[in-house]
């Protein structure tokens, strides 16, 4: 063998090699040990995995709600002795019963003819009342003026014999729209700093209001600290400049004072024309009346 046939035995494969291929069968490659197959869960276990979710603590099994029953925090709310949120407070404290059995679980459904405790005092629910007053002079909200001035209760006295409160603070010199309810719910929700609803008063002053005051008004105060959003203010066509209309959300009537005496007017009268979309239309100083169905909606809706 020549140096030539020695070099190529010790070189690696060679593509244009011109030895002969073995005929010769490699061995079969061993098979890799498997495990047992896992068993797929049958279609009828799967579904019944599915149903089963985990209940959350104090909630009470989910069913359908019968035609009659109701819900226990509305219950409680509509006896009117609390809002739902703070009813849902007293459950989880267990300090309401049902038929004499203490309840915490939330969601709780009572049905006509349960005997409902609450801190223990037997409840009876009332059917919701709302009554617009357009109220007059030298009456009040309050209930520490004295006996010079009559509480606003007294005129819409007879209206129902629900408990009902009214809605936001009126003093003795203002006049105008006040609500009237027994629904706690509401009642909270239109005393929020936050609360969406527009209300208009009619302002009349010491004096003519400036332009130039009118225009800062318009752009919105800080009084104490805190800011007033004004939605729009304008002088009343066909009245003294001293009298003016403005719109904004808080129910406050300290506030719209607050407005004008910021800027050392002294105001004479406040008027409440609006609340919420209700308006004194057909509806005389002193006198009150029951809302219609569309207008409770469109104030719950608000």
């Amino acid at each position: 063998m020549n140096n030539k046939e020695g070099n190529n035995k010790r070189g690696g494969f060679r593509p244009n090699s011109s030895r002969p291929s073995s005929n010769k069968p490699k061995p079969a490659m061993p098979k890799r040990a498997q495990g047992p197959k896992k068993a797929k869960p049958s279609t009828k276990a799967a579904e019944e995995a599915a149903k089963k979710i985990e209940k959350k603590p104090n909630q009470a099994p989910k069913r359908a709600k019968a035609k009659d029953e109701m819900r226990l925090n509305k219950y409680i709310s509509n006896s009117g002795v609390c809002s739902r949120r703070d009813a849902d407070i007293y459950i989880q404290s267990g300090n309401v019963k049902v038929n004499g059995v203490p309840v915490t679980e939330m969601g709780y459904l009572v049905k006509p003819g349960d005997d409902v405790n609450f801190d223990g005092v037997k409840l009876t629910p009332e059917k919701k009342v709302y009554i617009l007053l357009n109220k007059p002079k030298n009456f009040t909200t309050a209930l520490d003026e004295g006996q010079e001035f009559r509480n606003v209760l007294e005129l819409v006295k007879g209206s129902t014999t629900a408990k009902i409160a009214a809605v936001g603070r009126m003093d003795k010199n203002t006049t105008g729209l006040l609500l009237f309810t027994n629904d706690t719910d509401m009642i909270r929700k239109f005393s929020l700093p936050n609360q969406k609803s527009s209300k208009i008063y009619q302002v009349s002053l010491d004096k003519n209001l400036k332009f130039e005051d009118l225009e800062k008004i318009s752009k919105g105060l800080v009084i104490d600290g805190h800011r007033v959003y004004v939605e729009e203010v304008s002088y009343i066509e066909g009245e003294a400049k001293s009298e003016i209309g403005l719109k904004l959300k808080t129910a406050n009537v300290k506030v719209v004072r607050n407005i004008f005496e910021h800027f050392d007017y002294d105001v004479l009268r406040i008027d409440r024309v609006a609340f919420a979309g209700l308006t004194k239309k057909n509806l005389p100083r002193g006198n009150w009346r029951l809302l219609t169905e569309q207008e409770i909606i469109n104030l719950k809706n608000v």
